[in-house]
């Protein structure tokens, strides 16, 4: 699959701005403005295939997830808020069982990109709620602007968080903040979501995607291979015990040094040169 963009994902290639390093940054733009991007089944099947394509694409060494842009305001109307991902489509909803509900949930995009082996960052703009949160969250970093929103809204409906956002955010903020933004559903600022955890940095809607493309670029001038390892044996210690993790981190560190970026970092730093990393 060359282009993996669909009419409700735009996907776009950057290249590094390192000379030295092959590769590239896939920028996926969640397009649906006129539902505020709002996470339907067409949408959830694109990001699934994104996923598969950036895992099996060599050349793609970081991955930013973000939503477009409000579109102009008809004559009349009042203009839409700016949205990362306002919440699932609620309309899809409607007379779904619990059988219905199991399979449009299992296997499903948040998973995918959660499972991503390359390093993810959410570039969020505008409300991340309910569906929303749970795609930041199931991103290695999150980046917000200071406009931005973030809950779990999902009690207003007699529901609760379904693409994993009781266990992540759990992790991320802990269980009494968690259990405040799941049994409220109440919005918090992107200052309070920063303040709590749940977002890496607060930028200004201008410095946003400068800010999120300088954090990648230099994320991707890495060694692939030992942001994999770091990767997984950083979400070790989300489901051991420390010491478990503490043993998973040593076998993990011993085997890159049968690695050729471990030697090829250790010369460079030696010989005060560039490291070459290898291109997957």
């Amino acid at each position: 699959m060359d282009d993996p963009s669909t009419s409700v994902l735009a996907v776009e290639k950057i290249p590094l701005s390192d000379d030295s390093v092959n590769g590239y940054i896939a920028l996926a733009t969640i397009n649906r403005p006129n539902k505020l991007n709002a996470l339907n089944t067409e949408v959830m099947d694109s990001l699934k295939r994104f996923c598969s394509w950036v895992e099996d694409n060599d050349q793609i060494r970081c991955v930013i997830i973000t939503g477009a842009k409000p579109l102009p305001a008809e004559e009349g109307k009042r203009p839409k808020p700016n949205a990362f991902v306002a919440g699932a489509d609620i309309s899809e909803f409607v007379g779904m069982d619990s059988k219905a509900t199991k399979v449009k949930f299992s296997d499903n995009a948040v998973e995918a990109l959660w499972s991503l082996t390359k390093p993810t960052i959410a570039m969020v703009d505008g409300f991340a709620l309910g569906g929303g949160c749970e795609v930041a969250c199931s991103c290695d970093i999150r980046i917000a602007s200071q406009r931005s929103k973030f809950g779990t809204p999902e009690i207003n409906l007699g529901l609760i968080p379904g693409y994993g956002a009781t266990q992540r955010l759990a992790k991320l903020i802990g269980y009494g903040k968690t259990l405040e933004m799941i049994m409220t559903g109440e919005m918090i600022s992107a200052i309070e979501a920063h303040k709590i955890g749940l977002v890496n940095h607060v930028c200004s809607e201008e410095e946003l995607q400068q800010f999120t493309m300088d954090l990648a670029q230099k994320i991707a001038s890495k060694s692939v291979f030992t942001l994999a390892t770091a990767k997984r044996t950083i979400k070790a210690a989300l489901n051991n015990t420390l010491d478990e993790g503490i043993a998973i981190e040593a076998e993990e560190f011993a085997n890159l040094f049968d690695s050729k970026d471990k030697e090829e970092g250790v010369r460079a730093f030696m010989e005060r040169d560039k490291a070459k990393w290898q291109d997957k």
